[in-house]
């Protein structure tokens, strides 16, 4: 007996039977210019269930289930999300900013405690719990991050930075400075540890 496939399927009936409440989201969510960033947001979090779903579906599901899914979902279709996610709220412990820009399929891994602070993130970013991005002083000096970034636990990445395409920060790294594409980088302050797949240990 699959547990996990049972307690998935439960939970899709739940949502199912809870539909109604979700029709302003289920509106918003068909018309919204974000509507593809959202489909690969699902897409790219499917992994966690057990379950087959189509996207319309798989939406519902999140919505009922995933306080984390609800907060991403608020962000992408702006300020009109205020007039109702007051009784539907996304998880209050992972903050994006409002003025953040970003990109589909942001993979969320237990985010709890994570701020999002940057002035722009690219396709496929992955987070993890007890993340802080932000500025440094001056409100504008935020990060621009590339695609398919890839954060560790407890990561810190302050300033105006730039981060490039297909990286990975290990965990409790803390980044102030840029980081170009294709590295691992770990540690306090970062050094980089593989570049283009060689070994190496380059501080930034």
């Amino acid at each position: 007996m699959n547990l996990k496939k049972i307690r998935d399927l439960n939970n899709f009936i739940l949502a199912l039977l809870f539909i109604w409440v979700y029709i302003p989201h289920i509106t918003l969510y068909i018309i919204s210019k974000n509507k593809k960033d959202i489909n690969n947001d699902l897409g790219f979090n499917n992994y966690r269930l057990n379950i087959q779903l189509g996207k319309f579906f798989l939406f519902v599901y999140h919505l009922h289930n995933d306080s984390y899914f609800r907060a991403i979902f608020y962000h992408r279709i702006g300020i009109i999300s205020q007039l109702f996610s007051w009784w539907r709220p996304g998880c209050k412990y992972f903050i994006i900013s409002k003025t953040t820009k970003l990109g589909g399929g942001l993979r969320f891994i237990h985010p709890f405690s994570t701020i999002i602070n940057a002035e722009s993130i690219g396709k496929n970013f992955t987070v993890r719990h007890l993340c802080t991005i932000g500025n440094k002083g001056d409100r504008s000096r935020r990060p621009i991050i590339g695609n398919n970034v890839v954060l560790g636990v407890n990561v810190t990445i302050i300033g105006d930075i730039i981060i490039g395409d297909n990286v990975i920060v290990g965990a409790g790294s803390v980044i102030t400075k840029n980081i170009p594409h294709d590295c691992t980088v770990v540690g306090n302050p970062g050094r980089i540890i593989l570049r283009n797949g060689i070994p190496t240990n380059e501080k930034l």
